[in-house]
């Protein structure tokens, strides 16, 4: 059902915009980040979903508006065309839409994987939490970013680190993604 394309195989830093163009390059419907997190308060614990809040979307769309070549990436072949001159409103209402239905899409794929992460371990927020976070940015791909639990609390760092429990987050970051395309498949298969 998914082909996984990973944005790094060891430790080195990518770039936030250097891994939404790997998935934009590879065609990714979905860009899911992992992570674990950590807080000063050494009793935070509980897996958590990011998904981009309203106030960085907005940015982040007027941003790409400006830049006529990025709206031929996002729009693909039709881009093309409404970059030829047609009407500058048509292309910003094709991407209002188009990043408006990502956010739906982010959120919604969200719930979905925290309703798994639930039957794995305790969640930190049991809703999708809004940020400003560079990795969510796409306007054109759905994306989350999971936080798979607290490194600075000494319990769920013991969890985080035993294989097994790596296994059971994925196992579950996996039947939320299933759960929800299975639910909502993607109309025109993969990008």
């Amino acid at each position: 059902m998914f082909k996984p394309v990973l944005t790094r195989n060891g430790d080195y830093f990518i770039s936030v915009a250097g891994r939404s163009e790997v998935a934009r390059k590879q065609g990714a419907n979905m860009l899911v980040s992992i992570h674990a997190d950590s807080a000063p308060n050494r009793s935070a614990r509980g897996a958590s979903v990011w998904v981009l809040s309203n106030r960085r979307a907005n940015s982040e769309l007027g941003k790409w508006l400006e830049q006529s070549e990025k709206q031929s990436e996002l729009l693909g072949g039709a881009g093309d065309a409404l970059a030829e001159g047609v009407d500058p409103y048509l292309s910003q209402a094709v991407l209002d839409l188009q990043f408006g239905n990502s956010q739906r899409v982010g959120y919604d794929v969200a719930v979905a994987v925290l309703s798994e992460l639930r039957k794995v371990g305790s969640l930190h927020k049991k809703t999708p939490e809004h940020a400003s976070l560079g990795v969510l940015r796409s306007p054109d791909i759905p994306s989350i970013l999971v936080e798979t639990g607290f490194i600075s609390h000494a319990a769920e760092e013991q969890l985080l680190i035993s294989d097994a429990y790596q296994e059971k987050l994925a196992a579950s970051i996996y039947a939320g993604l299933k759960n929800y395309f299975l639910a909502h498949p993607l109309q025109n298969g993969p990008k």
